[in-house]
Formats: C-alpha cells, structure tokens, sequence
C-alpha cells in the first residue's frame, strides 16, 4: 500500500522528529478531519507499506533520519516557487532550497523526485515576465536533478479567498501563454512538464496531462509494478494516486497565502503548541471516546512481475 503525508500539511518541514519516532514505533495514528472521534490506526512496516508519498517546501529537517526510511519505496514533491514573504512568510531562501532539492535527489535519486512549481498567480509584481525568468533559473538549476515540473495555476477556494483576497484568477489567456512557455524551458532542461489539475489544454504543446503522482510513478521509484485498488482523485479533475494520508489539516506553519489546507494563521498556531513528537497523533493524543479502526494493510507490489528499472 501508499502512505501520503502531503495533503493536508508539510510533514517533513515541520514535523520529520514526530515521523521518525513513528517509523521507529511502527504505527501512527490519525483522525478523520471530519469526523475527530474515528481514527484510522495504520502500521508504518515496510513488509505492508510499498512506498511513501512526500509533499514538501522544505525537506533539510528530515535529513537526519532518512536512514528510517531506507527500507521503504519513497517518491518526494519539492514545492519550490519564486514568491518572496509577502506571499509565503515561512518558507526558506529559494536558492538554498534549490541546493536542498539537489542534495535530496542524490539521496533518492532521479526519479524519486518532482520539482513542482506551483500555484501560479499572476499580479503586478509576480507578472508572467517574472515568472518566465524565474522558472527559467530554477530549471537550469535543477537539470540533472529531476525529470519532472508540474505546474499548476491557483485555484480560488473559500479558505484562499478569505486569507487572500487580492488574489484573481488566471485567465485563460495567460494559462495558455504562459504554459506554452514553461513547457518549452522544461524541455530544454531535460523535464516535462504535467499540469495538476488543469485539463488537456497544455496536452498539443508537450505537457503529461496524466496526472502529476500517478500509480505509475510510484512504480517506477519503487522499480516493481503495483496491484492496486482503483481510487479517485482528490478532486474531479485530479488523476493522482492519492490516500491514507497522516497528515492533519491547519498545521502547516509556512502560512502560504494561497494555502487550501488552513483556516487561518491563529488556529495553526493553536494547533501547533498541541503537537507531542511521541505521541502517536500529529496534533494531541487518545482522547475518550476515540473508535480505533486498526487499517487492513497489504503490499501491493506484484510478485508475479519482474523488477522495473528504476534508473537512480
């Protein structure tokens, strides 16, 4: 099976020691955002867990204990864009980032990890002239590191509205344009591009329109083919493999203007100071009343076909 820990908040930027101790424990537990009293128990042994899905801004802190996940497949998103603070008040200098990400891609290899370069917003002062040159720099950074750039164009939420409201929407015009663009730099720098969530339009000029972190990808990091139940997407125009996620939502401390995934700055806060490294919860503990649903796990690798290659 797959875990995901990137849906819902940035567990190796914030929280790689409370990860660490539940790979050493073998277990870890996590609430339904919606529904706090039924929580899913899965075991974190590799003998069941086939891979695990990372989606980060900033993965130095879990460095130390990447030896912890030796034993499992692991496919990794580093989010790296070209906002200053204005727009993303937490993240770390971009261009250490870039040496992060390297540094990374050497301990997992190629293709084990994505660049994405996402949500694109478009305003006056991150203009698409801007955003040319700065994917263009990035690019030719991170050539030889990574295969893949998804790119994505920000999506208007409630939460996102409410916490940007100077945010507008990006024309179709512009997706057009400046798609094309970034496709084009791609290429020359050795990646393709695969728009998430944004329909076939970019598909006549290059892009993998596929999907961004497909059952394929997570096979071709772990070099074996996967039987693995059909699932939806996280959205209708999602085709990611995406589930069983251990992450928690409002906990993410980057704060991100365009973040879907918090309320507001003072919830995440509170959250935050209820975050126990041991505890086999991200945010609090067992509380009364709490169902415990221990997850039926498996592998998924196919025992009846031979090893991909993996090319790391």
């Amino acid at each position: 099976m797959i875990i995901n820990t990137g849906q819902r908040t940035d567990i190796p930027a914030f929280y790689a020691k409370w990860l660490a101790n539940r790979l050493k424990a073998g277990f870890v537990c996590v609430r339904n955002p919606y529904n706090p009293k039924q929580v899913s128990r899965y075991r974190l042994n590799p003998d069941v867990v086939d891979a695990i899905g990372f989606c980060t801004k900033n993965p130095e802190p879990m460095f130390p204990y990447m030896h912890l996940l030796r034993d499992y497949g692991q496919y990794w998103f580093v989010t790296i864009t070209p906002y200053g603070r204005d727009i993303e008040p937490n993240v770390p200098d971009k261009h250490h980032l870039l040496d992060v990400f390297k540094k990374l891609s050497d301990q997992v290899g190629i293709n084990r990890i994505g660049w994405r370069y996402d949500p694109i917003l478009i305003s006056e002062k991150y203009s698409a002239a801007y955003h040319l040159r700065a994917f263009e720099e990035m690019a030719k950074t991170l050539e030889g590191y990574t295969k893949t750039a998804v790119i994505s164009f920000i999506d208007l939420y409630a939460k996102v509205r409410r916490n940007f409201p100077a945010v507008r929407k990006v024309t179709a015009e512009d997706r057009l344009a400046l798609g094309k663009a970034l496709i084009e730099i791609a290429g020359a720098h050795g990646m393709t591009v695969k728009p998430c969530a944004e329909g076939d339009e970019l598909a006549p000029y290059g892009a993998d329109c596929s999907g961004c972190m497909k059952l394929s990808d997570y096979e071709k990091a772990i070099g074996r083919r996967l039987k693995a139940p059909k699932r939806k997407g996280a959205r209708a125009a999602c085709a990611c493999y995406l589930a069983c996620d251990i992450g928690a939502y409002d906990t993410c401390r980057h704060l991100c203007r365009y973040c879907y995934a918090n309320t507001d700055s003072a919830r995440v806060l509170a959250q935050s100071r209820r975050h126990d490294p041991d505890s086999p919860f991200l945010i609090g503990s067992y509380e009364k009343g709490d169902i415990i649903h221990d997850v039926s796990q498996a592998s998924w690798i196919d025992r009846q076909v031979s090893f991909l290659p993996t090319e790391n």
